[in-house]
């Protein structure tokens, strides 16, 4: 096993082992595990031009419908199988491997079902955005749907923040609220939030740009 300081070095190195060119459109990589849903709203709005960015690559750790679906857009989409790795780090560090390979700026999760080690977000650390089913920092974690509707708050949201080292726990980018309606269920919540996700997801993106892209 490698010691933490060794993996650390192990990600400068990626961080620095690759020419970072300045680039006009945003290089966004996506990371994600299932359908893709907001993956294919963030592509469509950059295909509209609501959008000054590019998705360079699509990665996931399942054959998912979302690689599908990149490979439509004629996108680079690849799939890696974290069972061919001898540990989780090992396996976050060739996905970072390929996204700095890639020029990757900005890292997206899109519905992403793994939790990223240490090594991850230190690799892109104040570059690496996450939408959660909530208004964070209420109902972290799995399931804050079904945690909403049970403590009985009026309404609940989405919320597209920074990662950071603590789960849904990174400063937050923006914010949409969705009223809680009579006789809603978890399904029918999550619907409603879904499509504020499709639309304020792009919306951080661009807000990460005005602050961080020097193109923006």
């Amino acid at each position: 096993m490698l010691s933490a300081k060794l993996l650390l070095d192990r990600v400068r190195f990626l961080s620095k082992g690759f020419p970072k060119t300045r680039m006009t459109k945003l290089r966004l990589g996506v990371v994600g595990s299932g359908r893709g849903s907001n993956f294919i709203a963030i592509q469509e709005n950059i295909l509209k031009g609501n959008l000054d960015a590019e998705i360079v690559l699509v990665l996931s750790d399942k054959p998912s419908a979302m690689l599908e679906r990149a490979k439509g857009y004629r996108l680079k989409a690849l799939h890696v199988d974290p069972k061919a790795f001898g540990s989780k780090v090992d396996f976050d560090l060739e996905l970072v491997r390929l996204l700095k390979q890639n020029n990757v700026e900005l890292v997206i999760l899109a519905g992403y079902m793994r939790i990223l080690s240490d090594a991850f977000i230190e690799a892109f650390a104040g570059k690496l955005l996450n939408i959660h089913p909530s208004l964070l920092p209420l109902f972290k974690g799995l399931h804050p749907q079904r945690q909403a509707l049970q403590a009985g708050v009026k309404e609940s949201g989405c919320t597209v923040h920074l990662v950071t080292e603590e789960l849904d726990s990174g400063p937050i980018l923006l914010q949409e609220r969705v009223p809680i309606l009579p006789g809603d269920t978890e399904e029918s919540l999550a619907t409603r939030i879904l499509a504020k996700e499709h639309r304020i997801y792009t919306q951080a993106i661009s807000k990460w740009m005005s602050r961080n892209h020097p193109s923006a």
